[in-house]
């Protein structure tokens, strides 16, 4: 059993083979393959790549991330591989090229051991929207995993990687990683290259791990981010490692969201367990504080006005003619093009398709886009006003537990709002992480979700660390 990288290092030491690591997680994988967590698994390939590493090491010259193996969200690009985003409209595809975050990865050793499953295009929090079929939590199969990068982070909670990588644009790492039970980061905005990672909504995408300890998502993030020639929105700073050496005896200053808390809908237990989180840290003296932000209410409509733009301008290359499905019995341009993409999208990516076309439509542009981005600025300055005064915020990562698979499925709205507490940092930019610090009376895993300011991964990871020893 291998539970982290520190405990594969610690194997690789006495002994044991990246190639038996890759076996170990191969055998796991079959042996849960009806959780429908992994679309492909690279078997022989892995353990080809296995063998390689295996002689670095003996050789010396093995990278930082040797004996870790990683599995991809189905919207990473990874040479020669397919990638669908979960669509039947990029049925066949083969990628051409590598996304540079897992370009990184692979530089240092790193095993991609198979793509993972997720909500068509990236765009759902339940992991039902995949053409391939849900993802089942691990925790408990009747429920949901979260998503959209709910095989990710139910690849982890199953033990068949090491770690995963998800795309979080309003939510997607944070969210299922609460309902999984595992740790879940989005960086920054523009701290990880997005070359190579299918959009949804280019100004809110944003790479980012799952794993089982703050070790570990701190050496791939850190690996991961930095300067890329592929993607002017980058920050320009580099990112060599991160230290996540907590000061004990600095006493921080840490805000909560009030209207979080006193929302109607938010789980009792989930509200408790946050409460006595917030204790626990003014126990250890630091200044915790409940503070205001009278935007809860405009977030999510703000997002999804924002995002379905972006999404609508973004998939107008899915035509049945570039590349992917394309429907039989067409005849002409136009006719090809309404059939290929009626049938190679799902109902989910219509939707968004259709509502991002009309706020971008003659008439209603400067009613919903433009006011759009004039909220989302409003919405950036009281998070920064907020980070003028505290080092962090602290709130929970969803208003509930897993759900049932099916029982949302007809109900966008209720599927929408799943992302309350976690669209603040993707319409303001900002790095956060949940974390698992929760336990429910149902049985099922809950997270704490903590922000930081602008660039700040490396105080946020640290504090994340301390928090994982010091609040359970």
């Amino acid at each position: 059993m291998y539970n982290s990288f520190a405990e594969i290092k610690s194997a690789l030491s006495q002994g044991d083979s990246v190639e038996n690591i890759t076996t170990y997680y191969l055998d796991r994988i079959k042996s849960h393959e009806h959780l429908n967590i992994f679309l492909e698994v690279f078997s022989e390939e892995a353990l080809s790549q296995a063998r390689v590493i295996d002689e670095k090491i003996n050789a010396g010259t093995a990278g930082k991330l040797a004996g870790m193996v990683i599995g991809l969200k189905d919207n990473l690009a990874f040479k020669g591989h397919r990638v669908s985003a979960a669509s039947k409209i990029l049925d066949g595809f083969e990628s051409l090229y590598t996304a540079t975050a897992v370009e990184r990865l692979i530089a240092e050793d790193a095993i991609i051991i198979g793509r993972l499953n997720c909500d068509e295009f990236a765009m759902g929090s339940s992991n039902e929207n995949s053409a391939f079929g849900p993802v089942k939590n691990p925790h408990n199969e009747k429920m949901v995993p979260g998503g959209s990068s709910g095989g990710s982070s139910a690849a982890i909670a199953a033990n068949l990687c090491t770690v995963s990588l998800g795309s979080d644009t309003g939510g997607s790492i944070r969210q299922p990683a609460s309902f999984s039970g595992v740790i879940g980061f989005k960086p920054t905005y523009g701290r990880i290259s997005r070359y190579g990672l299918l959009a949804y909504a280019s100004s809110f995408d944003q790479i980012g791990p799952f794993s089982t300890t703050v070790e570990d998502t701190a050496i791939v993030s850190a690996i991961m981010s930095g300067k890329d020639d592929y993607d002017s929105t980058l920050h320009q700073s580099d990112v060599s490692a991160y230290n996540l050496e907590f000061d004990s005896n600095k006493k921080l200053k840490i805000a909560y969201i009030q209207d979080c808390l006193e929302r109607d809908g938010i789980d009792p237990e989930i509200k408790s367990r946050t409460l006595e989180v917030i204790e626990d840290l003014r126990s250890k003296g630091h200044q915790v504080e409940p503070v205001s932000f009278p935007y809860l209410d405009q977030m999510v409509p703000t997002y999804y006005v924002l995002t379905t733009a972006e999404a609508s301008s973004n998939y107008s290359r899915y035509d049945g003619v570039h590349f992917g499905y394309q429907a039989d019995d067409v005849a002409g341009v136009e006719n090809t093009y309404k059939k290929s993409r009626s049938e190679g999208f799902g109902e989910e990516v219509k939707r968004r398709i259709m509502t991002g076309t009309f706020v971008l439509s003659h008439g209603y542009y400067d009613a919903y886009y433009t006011k759009g981005q004039k909220v989302r600025r409003v919405i950036q300055n009281k998070t920064k006003e907020i980070f003028n005064d505290y080092d962090f915020v602290i709130l929970p990562t969803t208003p509930s537990t897993a759900f049932e698979i099916g029982k949302n499925a007809d109900d966008p709205i209720t599927m929408y709002l799943q992302d309350i507490f976690t669209v603040q940092a993707n319409l303001a930019g900002n790095p956060a992480i949940s974390l698992p610090l929760g336990k429910h009376s149902n049985g099922l895993p809950f997270g704490i979700q903590v922000m930081a300011d602008h660039l700040d991964e490396e105080n946020l990871l640290a504090f994340a660390n301390f928090m994982m020893t010091e609040c359970h």
